[in-house]
């Protein structure tokens, strides 16, 4: 399985990890524990999961969590009306976490790629309107922390 896919399928598996913290407060070692074991390549109520690059994964969710008081300000910041995150459904602000943390702090992901992956995620799971939302604010957040990348058009 390419490289790529297997990331697209951390990623997925991170948003609906950091969704369940978030809904159920589960604790990080206790989450990771259990997609990995019990998610990542395998087959769940017959719904087949996608292998997925667990040491990717791990960062996603670990990061999410360590910068989290820096990445909810800035999606507060970048989301229209002055709606806070916090009134945000919870598998949007999962996804927003995610997005804004592989934006900051994954350079080696281009920025219009980690766009891409997340906008995907989010047809997944809402309509054309939401995903839309997603590729608007990731867009902005990417503008803001990723200046270098759009001036050299990448």
């Amino acid at each position: 399985m390419a490289k790529g896919e297997t990331r697209s399928a951390a990623r997925l598996a991170a948003v609906q990890a950091l969704y369940q913290m978030d809904v159920a407060g589960a604790g990080l070692p206790d989450t990771l524990a259990q997609f990995e074991s019990h998610w990542l390549g395998k087959v769940v109520d017959g719904d087949e999961y996608k292998p997925a690059d667990a040491a990717f994964f791990r960062d996603l969710v670990g990061g999410v969590l360590k910068e989290q008081r820096a990445l909810d300000p800035l999606v507060d910041r970048t989301l229209e009306g002055g709606w806070p995150l916090k009134r945000v459904e919870a598998v949007m602000r999962a996804i927003f976490r995610a997005g804004a943390y592989e934006l900051g702090k994954r350079r080696d992901v281009p920025a219009k790629v980690v766009i891409v992956e997340y906008v995907d995620i989010a047809h997944a799971f809402f309509e054309r309107e939401e995903a839309g939302m997603v590729n608007a604010v990731l867009d902005a957040i990417a503008r803001d922390v990723r200046k270098d990348d759009f001036a050299k058009g990448v």
